[in-house]
């Protein structure tokens, strides 16, 4: 194939009014948007909607998708995005699994593969692998065609820094502590990175496909334990990005020891039940942390992922909901916060991890820019 290792360049989408306008498309699917609609969505006039538009169409990203009947005079033209206009690669390096799609600019996965990994590997050849699972997936279609790769989203386990790309002392794997893996991944691949804990990836796919949920958690429960955390209406990394290290609250003093070195942490507590096949103890556990958070932070909804949970999802979330019923019920609470399953097991962090990228195309990301310095809060709708 004869394809260019560059991201592709889409100057149109630098601009800010250009990323509204271009959400709105994106959120109208195929049925479409006219230019009248997206003036009165946007504040913008209808002339400065015109040129955004013409521009879009002139780079391909958007196009006709027919007429809507006017109210009077004649019939309105309706624009739709071009999926195929962009693509994302998004990863996820799990402790022993890599998971890579290609996804398009609507957010459907064009292409994807799993394959094994071990995560305790020297670091150089778990980046050559990766690099070998991007370039797999975008040759993996059956047409040769020059497929415009905006960049690879990569989710792992954290903790990490998200804006310099580099990750610390994961849990379990300390040798990765201080490894460039933005800039590794960047050299190798020739396309921008951006690098997230894969439970933060898992909660922006979320976010955006599931729009009023409002200030949710999301408990990912695999290899490990973790959150990702949308308050606020965003995705919420804090200061120093380290947020959502769920799994290591201590619930039990003198506990097991803890891969992190702590101990009765919630992650080992909850992979010892799993390990024996005691799914209702590992709920339970699980439910215990998920109620400490819905007291602390006041959230809307917890939902479960992960492809423990997908193993058995109707289980956890009767183990998780009971617990927190409980608590509610203790507290005088007549309304208990709602608890889910996600579905798509690990596929989900993967997806998530696309939309690191795609994201601030459409001005869903303030202030990021990926492969770069700064971390920037994730808009959700």
């Amino acid at each position: 194939m004869n394809r260019s290792n560059s991201g592709a360049n889409l100057p149109t989408l630098r601009s800010h009014n250009a990323a509204l306008v271009l959400d709105l498309l994106r959120v109208a699917g195929e049925r479409g948007i006219s230019r009248l609609e997206l003036a009165e969505r946007t504040g913008l006039t209808p002339q400065a909607v015109s040129k955004i538009t013409a521009r879009l169409r002139a780079e391909g990203l958007a196009t006709d998708a027919g007429h809507r009947a006017s109210t009077g005079g004649k019939p309105r033209t309706v624009l739709r995005l071009v999926p195929d206009a962009g693509y994302a690669v998004g990863m996820h390096l799990d402790r022993d699994e890599l998971t890579v799609v290609l996804v398009d600019l609507a957010g459907a996965v064009a292409a994807g593969r799993t394959a094994p990994l071990d995560f305790g590997a020297p670091a150089d050849e778990v980046v050559a692998m990766a690099a070998y699972a991007v370039a797999a997936v975008r040759d993996g279609g059956a047409q040769p065609v020059d497929l415009p790769v905006l960049g690879v989203g990569v989710a792992v386990p954290g903790p990490l820094d998200h804006r310099g790309g580099v990750l610390h002392r994961v849990t379990g794997f300390p040798q990765w502590d201080g490894y460039p893996l933005r800039d590794a991944l960047a050299a190798r691949t020739g396309l921008p990175v951006v690098v997230d804990k894969d439970t933060n990836a898992a909660a922006l796919g979320l976010a955006l496909h599931a729009a009023g949920a409002g200030d949710f958690a999301y408990l990912h429960l695999g290899t490990g334990l973790g959150a990702g955390l949308v308050l606020g209406g965003g995705l919420h990394r804090g200061a120093r990005t380290g947020a959502g290290e769920f799994g290591h609250q201590t619930v039990q003093l003198d506990g097991p020891v803890c891969s992190c070195g702590g101990r009765g942490c919630i992650e080992a507590l909850c992979l010892a039940a799993v390990a024996r096949g005691d799914v209702a103890e590992a709920a339970r556990v699980l439910g215990t942390g998920a109620a400490n958070l819905v007291g602390l932070l006041d959230i809307d909804r917890v939902m479960l992922g992960g492809r423990t949970v997908a193993a058995d999802p109707d289980a956890y979330v009767r183990g998780v909901r009971a617990v927190i019923d409980e608590r509610a019920r203790l507290g005088g609470i007549d309304a208990p916060v709602p608890v889910t399953a996600t579905g798509g097991g690990d596929r989900s962090v993967a997806e998530g991890a696309a939309q690191l990228v795609l994201a601030p195309l459409f001005g869903r990301v303030a202030g990021a820019d990926v492969g770069g310095a700064d971390g920037g809060a994730v808009l959700i709708p």
